[in-house]
């Protein structure tokens, strides 16, 4: 799967601490690679951010990320919970 990143995905990521980069980097190279999907618990947003879907870096952290294409996804957020509230 293709994954691209919008602007403010880059600058969350950017202000996280490099730990938590890393541990991000690993889920996103197995969202990439379509490998142990349920590990991630991807599941779609409701409400403001439906259309949207989520998946878990670690038990506090997410990534919010839309499909483009069957083929592609962009993601679009990295944060604590309150990554839904923007």
């Amino acid at each position: 799967m293709k994954v691209s990143f919008k602007p403010t995905f880059i600058r969350q990521f950017k202000r996280l601490d490099l730990g938590l980069q890393q541990e991000a980097n690993e889920k996103i190279e197995l969202f990439e690679g379509g490998q142990n999907l349920t590990q991630l618990k991807i599941h779609k947003l409701h409400g403001r951010l439906a259309g949207w879907y989520s998946f878990s870096v670690n038990y506090k952290t997410r990534v919010v990320f839309c499909y483009l294409s069957k083929k592609e996804v962009a993601l679009l957020a990295i944060g604590d919970h309150a990554v839904y509230d923007k």
